[in-house]
């Protein structure tokens, strides 16, 4: 298989999870559990024997999910709870759901009578984590979910497992971090969307498999002939980037991303663990030194330089802000780097957005004008 047919499976199996989840549960003869966004254990999950699965939302009509929460909710969160209660989901084993913000407080427990039917393990990470407490405490909220994950599948996970697990997921991270510095260096074949959906592919496959894929695309990429770019290279910020057909309206303008800080994408695999400790020491420092991320507290607020360092180390023309619709950790950030990027000097296009959106007529615009400002 050539690295364009793995880049081709690749976006389908993003643009069809439900197909590709289906197709991984009989590959790997593994059970699924769902991970709700963002940063669940999903080493844990894998070291059980079972098959992480993300889960972002999507587009889909909202009937019930109106029954638990509110229209000023997120629109990953009501999909989500839509499709648990349509039986979409009813593949998963059980999901875990860290609880970042107050609309997944809320999922937390509603989640218990409007999807019965799979169990919720939930985990807690604390605000203060770069203070001891703060760390023992996650050590200790991740032994707690191994030790409900093992009532679940009725086995003791092994000490032996959870280190190939790190091992293998730290070789994935790795992998991923090249890829998004090799694909920025050929936008003429990874555009906007081809970039999102084979990086999203991630969180419906096994992981093994998957790195391979992400290794074979590398190398065939680096076997091509570089070319110019004519168009404008941007670094995008927010929570995601979709719905998918946002990124169309990026490619018709030649609009490339050189990197991104969105919370599907990058920052999910752009913090290396640490080389030393035990496994769940290991797992707390991942979440204790990911720097300049909304849902994780920081006094300082580095999210604003790391963004622009992320223009300037990629010779980006501006940062595009996905801001999804009624995400308040987002829009808090939002006036602070805002300030700092407008004091550098760096062209910003803010989009709101919504997974249910069905106009995108208005955003094609602002695309449009955008770049003729940026030449």
């Amino acid at each position: 298989m050539s690295y364009q047919d793995t880049i081709k499976k690749l976006e389908q199996a993003a643009l069809h999870p439900a197909k590709t989840v289906t197709e991984q549960i009989k590959e790997t003869r593994k059970d699924a559990f769902g991970c709700f966004p963002i940063y669940t254990p999903e080493e844990i999950i894998y070291a059980a024997g079972l098959l992480p699965i993300g889960m972002w939302g999507g587009k889909t009509e909202l009937k019930l999910a109106d029954r638990y929460l509110q229209s000023f909710c997120c629109s990953i969160m009501r999909s989500n709870i839509e499709y648990g209660m349509k039986g979409t989901y009813n593949m998963l084993k059980g999901i875990i759901l860290p609880t970042f913000c107050d609309t997944l407080k809320c999922i937390c427990e509603n989640w218990k009578v409007a999807v019965p039917q799979v169990p919720i393990v939930p985990i807690v990470y604390p605000q203060n984590r770069n203070i001891d407490a703060g760390f023992t405490y996650i050590v200790e909220e991740l032994q707690r979910v191994k030790g409900e994950l093992e009532k679940r599948i009725g086995k003791v996970i092994s000490s032996d497992d959870l280190e190939a697990a790190w091992e293998l997921y730290e070789e994935y991270r790795k992998t991923m971090r090249e890829f998004t510095d090799v694909a920025a260096e050929y936008p003429h074949i990874i555009g906007a969307k081809t970039r999102h959906l084979i990086i999203k592919a991630g969180y419906f496959m096994d992981k093994k498999a998957y790195t391979r894929d992400i290794r074979d695309i590398i190398a065939g990429l680096n076997a091509e002939e570089k070319k110019p770019f004519a168009g404008n290279r941007v670094v995008a910020t927010g929570l995601l980037a979709e719905p998918v057909e946002l990124l169309d309206i990026f490619e018709e303008n030649q609009v490339a991303f050189a990197a991104d800080d969105l919370a599907q994408e990058s920052r999910q695999f752009r913090t290396p663990g640490r080389s030393q400790g035990s496994f769940f020491e290991k797992m707390a420092g991942r979440i204790c030194d990911q720097k300049g991320d909304t849902f994780l507290y920081e006094e300082e607020k580095t999210r604003g330089q790391m963004l622009i360092d992320l223009v300037r180390e990629k010779k980006a023309d501006a940062v595009v802000i996905f801001m999804m619709k009624f995400c308040d950790p987002e829009e808090f950030d939002y006036p602070i780097y805002k300030k700092e990027l407008e004091a550098a000097g760096i062209p910003m296009l803010y989009l709101e957005i919504d997974q249910q959106i069905d106009s995108f007529e208005q955003i094609r615009t602002r695309v449009q004008s955008f770049t003729e400002m940026l030449i």
